[in-house]
């Protein structure tokens, strides 16, 4: 990481440490490593996004002082327009669906944001919080609605500090690149700078039960089954972000094996992350299973596990939801 005073939040926002992660490493014969985007100021990988949106709405006149900045989220983007709001000076309105983590209502409310809950409905149905958050924004005087799957700043972020610094850090010697997509940003813009430095290096989408993406890469038809806990990636269509990343293959994780490695990774690696970034971390140590010894492949811790403490790491609900971790070691995998 780079040294000196950062001028503000914004400035503070990247520039993640590239963990590799040592135990599982060892135990696969080859590097798994993590971009650790908990430790952005926001806790996830979503303030580079946020930061970016602010910064384009902010050089296109779109979002003036005093402006009021409106998304729809699974909650970590929302987390971050709120944070980098706070330091505008802006107002933010957050539509989530009403199916996420209490932690991430809370951290939303005391950070400020106007919290709007919606009913998690399909994207085809208009009370899905996509299209509410579209509705407020042109309601609202002097709002700007993020819309952080289809504005391509999102993209551009990760094309512009998270691959660069993934090639700085790692890219000599790396074999593969893995994540989940959501909006798409975080893998399209990655994979898409990786690509341009070396194109030997595989991209493999992570996908979760429910969404339609690991199809889609399979076979190009958007088909799913199944449905997952894990908050913030997959989806059943192609958003502007993902649209034409570069994507080599695509590995489906189960709820399951989420759990099970954030759990390892707890109890072994001393990393307490939330489920996207354990389910990335299963995709990745089973795409480096099939690469040669010695490989590196690398993957992105997207948020901590603080905002997963009533599900993730509740043995209740996990019991609750046929859950409970069992593995002793990596035997999941």
């Amino acid at each position: 990481m780079s040294g000196g005073v950062r001028p503000d939040l914004f400035a503070a926002v990247g520039d993640t440490p590239l963990i590799r992660i040592p135990h599982l490493s060892a135990a696969l014969g080859r590097n798994i490593l993590g971009k650790a985007e908990h430790l952005n100021p926001g806790g996830s990988v979503k303030d580079r996004a946020a930061k970016y949106i602010i910064e384009a709405a902010e050089r296109a006149g779109t979002l003036a002082a005093g402006g009021t900045i409106v998304e729809g989220t699974a909650g970590n983007t929302g987390i971050a327009l709120a944070l980098l709001g706070n330091a505008r000076g802006y107002r933010t309105i957050i539509v989530i669906p009403d199916d996420q983590s209490p932690e991430k209502f809370d951290l939303l409310r005391v950070l400020g944001a106007d919290v709007r809950a919606v009913p998690a409905v399909p994207f085809a149905d208009e009370n899905n919080y996509y299209h509410v958050a579209r509705r407020i924004a042109q309601e609202t005087p002097n709002a700007l609605w993020a819309d952080q799957f289809n504005n391509l700043a999102n993209r551009d972020a990760h094309y512009e500090t998270t691959g660069p610094e993934i090639w700085r850090d790692g890219g000599a010697t790396l074999d593969a690149f893995v994540a989940a997509a959501g909006t798409g940003g975080t893998f399209a813009g990655v994979s898409r700078f990786l690509k341009e430095q070396n194109e030997a290096i595989r991209c493999v989408l992570a996908d979760p039960l429910g969404s339609a993406l690991f199809c889609y890469v399979k076979t190009g038809r958007l088909e799913f089954e199944g449905d997952s806990f894990v908050e913030g990636i997959g989806i059943k269509r192609v958003t502007d972000n993902f649209k034409d990343a570069p994507v080599d293959d695509a590995v489906r994780v189960s709820d399951r094996d989420a759990v099970e490695m954030a759990h390892y990774l707890l109890r072994e690696e001393g990393l307490l992350l939330g489920g996207s970034a354990a389910l990335n971390v299963v995709a990745a140590a089973r795409v480096a299973k099939g690469c040669p010894a010695g490989a590196s492949v690398v993957t992105i811790l997207c948020d901590g596990g603080a905002r997963a403490m009533s599900r993730l790491y509740n043995a209740r609900w996990l019991a609750e939801n046929e859950l409970t971790p069992t593995a002793r070691g990596l035997e999941f995998l």
